[in-house]
């Protein structure tokens, strides 16, 4: 069991980016191999500057006794678990489908290598994508026309020329060992109290039944392509 002062942790979280990495040993393990071994190693991306995933500084556990009732304290404790690891991985995007497909064959494959690759890249396990447009598309879209409150004229069409061929990509590269789930950045406008998928706004609750069914259909269209939500 080791602890990290809230001082040192507040100056973590102030990091744009900070990767932490240590080794939690069993208390019964000897003080001395306690003190060398637990360490977390801080790094930093900074936008505007030369730090790119740069290591900073490196930060030593050590252990610590009863503390008094005002001593904020943060405790660590790899025995006690409250969640699971789904997985990992990002997410794909009209913005990055679009990109992938300005590449040549070898550069795509490539990429698909480093990212979903079990071996050779990064195993990728857990992908988000985006029900329509998000604020990582070309364009702003939705699947329904304006007014169409039973959904009669919806169409995933869009998605079919990039973002789709692109996720099946990602599905083949992972021999189907590939959870997505999907979310929208927005309803549609004519759906919202502004009229407009920015800015704000909120679900005018005459549509709660419409955008309920509008997510149905889209997980529907997907699976009837052969993508799983």
């Amino acid at each position: 069991m080791v602890h990290l002062s809230i001082k040192k942790f507040m100056k973590l979280t102030i990091l744009i980016f900070f990767n932490v990495s240590f080794n939690l040993i069993p208390a019964d393990k000897p003080k001395d191999e306690n003190k060398r071994i637990s360490k977390a190693d801080v790094y930093l991306t900074s936008k505007n500057s030369d730090d790119r995933i740069t290591k900073r500084e490196s930060l030593s556990f050590s252990d610590l006794t009863q503390p008094d009732e005002q001593f904020p304290t943060i405790i660590l404790d790899r025995y006690k678990t409250f969640q699971t690891v789904v997985g990992l991985g990002g997410a794909l995007t009209d913005a990055s489908a679009e990109t992938f497909y300005k590449l040549p064959k070898e550069k795509q494959e490539e990429i698909l290598t480093s990212l979903f690759d079990k071996e050779k890249g990064n195993g990728f396990s857990l992908c988000r994508t985006n029900i329509h447009s998000c604020d990582f598309s070309s364009d702003s879209y939705t699947y329904a026309e304006e007014g169409d409150k039973e959904l009669k004229n919806f169409s995933i069409d869009h998605d079919l020329r990039y973002r789709v061929p692109f996720i099946k990509e990602a599905f083949r590269k992972t021999g189907n060992d590939l959870k997505l789930f999907a979310s929208p950045w927005s309803p549609p406008a004519w759906m919202k109290t502004n009229n407009n998928m920015l800015h704000g706004g909120k679900l005018i609750p005459e549509f709660n039944k419409t955008w309920a069914d509008y997510f149905v259909k889209f997980v529907k269209a997907y699976d009837q392509i052969g993508i799983p939500i």
